[in-house]
């Protein structure tokens, strides 16, 4: 082991059903350039072949624990691995991806020049007939502010979402923190937990790991309304408390800002698809906490489109929709000189 790598990272890999994928998920983290690894396998109750193949992992490589469990779901597996883990570092990897061989020592190479409590990389999406992936390559240091205005409101080159598996963790950061038994978009708060701690993080600008995408089974790609209204919107909701009390209010008024651009978003995406029970039911989310949603809009940070937008919204949300569908179909293309329509007083 070189002096760079005096401190253990401990790597927690929740595992459940999933023997066809899991050595590759395996050998990535095992040929890591960073060797100064604790893997830490959770079985999670699997019922096929996973259980002993984490056995078989824990004895060929004495960096690899196997932990088993009756089933308790993602949460409650990644939980598991944390109170075992006793690195200085904590990393998250789904049993079904896999990570580039220098993931780790460029993260944490990263957090230390940076003087940093976590890392953030880009990552590849990999679909069924194709891979997508980006970055400049560069290195970024953030802020604390700059950190959570990236996360929150996007960036028109960085990619900071909530996943945990994008991202490496001093362990002092996110020390009693769990992720929520038995609710879906865990990562939620624990990610807006772990941002409002942070003095300062670092961006990496390169892809390192690999998402596997529209897999049957992916303890990830579990979609679906129900899942959006019982544990998304309210972990949405909580993230705004959290960073309000972590942070600022005027932070929290630009994630309610941002949060209200999500379930327009959404609301859009059910009437597009003809679903009408989840439109109206985002609806009546959109409506709620409506006095301090209005304040915001009413503040500087609220562009005048974006106004009027929510009034028309407010008005007429049928209205709304065949008004941004026509923009969409309509306008953006003309901006873009990809509309081939006939224009008006012109001959074909």
């Amino acid at each position: 082991m070189n002096s760079s790598e005096k401190d253990l990272i401990s790597v927690i890999v929740p595992v459940y059903n999933v023997e066809k994928f899991l050595d590759r998920c395996m050998q990535s983290i095992l040929r890591q350039t960073y060797q100064n690894l604790e893997i830490i396998l959770v079985d999670d109750g699997s019922t096929d072949a996973s259980a002993q193949l984490c056995d078989d992992y824990a004895c060929k490589d004495g960096r690899v624990k196997a932990l088993h469990k009756p089933n308790g779901g993602l949460s409650d597996a990644r939980n598991a691995g944390l109170e075992l883990a006793s690195g200085a570092y904590i990393g998250y990897v789904d049993s079904d991806d896999w990570i580039e061989p220098d993931m780790y020592e460029q993260m944490h190479r990263a957090c230390v020049e940076n003087n940093a409590g976590l890392a953030v990389c880009r990552y590849f999406c990999e679909y069924k007939d194709r891979t997508e992936s980006g970055g400049s390559g560069s290195v970024v240091p953030l802020s604390r502010e700059e950190l959570l205005k990236i996360y929150i409101g996007g960036h028109d080159s960085y990619i900071i979402y909530n996943s945990v598996w994008s991202k490496l963790f001093a362990r002092e950061l996110v020390r009693g923190m769990v992720f929520p038994k038995g609710r879906n978009s865990e990562d939620i708060l624990y990610t807006t937990r772990a941002f409002c701690k942070a003095d300062r993080a670092v961006y990496l600008d390169s892809s390192f790991y690999h998402y596997v995408i529209d897999r049957e089974g992916s303890i990830m790609n579990a979609a679906g309304a129900e899942r959006m209204f019982r544990d998304e919107i309210p972990f949405w909701r909580e993230h705004i408390a959290c960073i309000s009390e972590m942070v600022s209010p005027q932070m929290a008024d630009f994630a309610r800002y941002h949060f209200q651009r999500r379930l327009l978003f959404y609301y859009m995406d059910a009437a597009g698809n003809g679903n009408r029970e989840t439109a109206a039911r985002l609806v009546t989310e959109i409506k709620k906490d409506r006095d301090e949603t209005d304040r915001v809009y009413g503040s500087g940070m609220v562009s005048k489109g974006d106004r009027m937008r929510r009034r028309l919204f407010l008005l007429s949300p049928s209205l709304y929709a065949g008004v941004v569908r026509l923009y969409e179909k309509v306008v953006i293309p003309l901006r873009n000189g990809k509309f081939h329509g006939k224009r008006h007083g012109l001959r074909g």
